[in-house]
């Protein structure tokens, strides 16, 4: 039995779940496997969904409590007035420390390339800790685009661990002993839609990306 969805922040226009890995962030055209709206309302919860992260993915989502607030989440995210931070982990040593990565993407159904008929993308992110086989980062998404932050670090040479989409021939899996790629989403900052009140709100790293970068950041045995 799945345990309970923690539930970050709550009122009576929004919600902010912590979504597990492992679990759809709504469901699909087919409809039938259970996705994260599906759970919080066994929980009692009626959420409308604003965005989605990835099945592996894991970390903050934002869900709307009604179709008015939803329609002022939705302009947030259209005039990039909310801002996602993600926390990843990458393979290699990622040079510059602190960069950008601009390459246009082209969604081609459940994939998604670099393409210069593709669209703007842009991808801020900044080194945590270096380490001899990884890379800890602190990733704002610009762009929402389809798989961004995946793409971008696999075509700039550092795929993330366990990517196994996007990684060519440099896929740590087995190496690291990966599950599911190293990507959380981390943080969500915005103004409240309702009450203009400043939100910060903070997802703390699930269980197995604490082990994950534990093993990473340990020195190799001899």
């Amino acid at each position: 039995m799945r345990e309970p969805i923690p539930i970050l922040y709550e009122d009576d226009a929004l919600l902010v779940a912590l979504k597990p890995p492992g679990l759809l962030s709504v469901r699909g055209p087919a409809g039938s496997e259970r996705a994260l709206p599906d759970v919080l309302a066994e929980q009692g919860l009626r959420v409308i969904p604003v965005h989605r992260l990835d099945r592996d993915v894991s970390g903050a989502v934002l869900f709307a409590r009604d179709d008015e607030t939803r329609g002022l989440l939705e302009a947030l995210f259209r005039e990039r007035a909310l801002k996602k931070t993600y926390w990843a982990l990458a393979q290699g040593r990622v040079k510059p420390e602190t960069g950008a990565w601009t390459f246009p993407i082209l969604e081609e159904g459940s994939m998604a390339r670099v393409s210069a008929l593709g669209r703007r993308s842009s991808t801020r992110y900044r080194t945590l800790s270096s380490f001899p086989a990884a890379t800890e980062l602190e990733i704002d998404l610009v762009t929402g685009r389809y798989n961004q932050i995946r793409l971008h670090a696999a075509h700039a040479g550092f795929p993330l661990v366990g990517e196994r989409k996007y990684a060519r021939g440099k896929d740590a899996v087995v190496r690291f002993k990966s599950r599911r790629v190293a990507l959380h989403a981390w943080r969500l900052a915005f103004e409240h839609p309702r009450t203009r009140r400043d939100l910060e709100i903070e997802a703390p790293l699930p269980r197995d990306l604490v082990e994950l970068r534990g093993a990473v950041s340990s020195p190799p045995r001899r």
